[in-house]
């Protein structure tokens, strides 16, 4: 029986490391995350304590939307943290 031909690829050869690490968060990442987090605390706790009247009168249980909206932005910018 004839004996098969060896194949004419090159060798693999693995793609190069990379020579940096992540890159490190922006100065305002941590400042902006934590102030929204803590307005939107403030502004719920404000709105729970004054029955809905303040901090903006007039638009009631809007007030906890806008609240938990600031905390969820701050949230939001947590994913960028490294």
């Amino acid at each position: 029986m004839p004996e098969s031909r060896p194949r004419k690829k090159p060798a693999y050869t693995p793609p190069p490391a990379k020579a940096s690490g992540p890159k490190p968060n922006p100065r305002w990442l941590v400042p902006v995350m934590l102030g929204l987090m803590l307005l939107g605390l403030v502004w719920i706790v404000v709105t729970n304590i004054s029955s809905s009247q303040y901090p903006i009168p007039g638009i009631s249980q809007w007030n906890l939307a806008i609240g938990f909206g600031f905390v969820i932005a701050g949230f939001g910018l947590t994913t960028r943290w490294h």
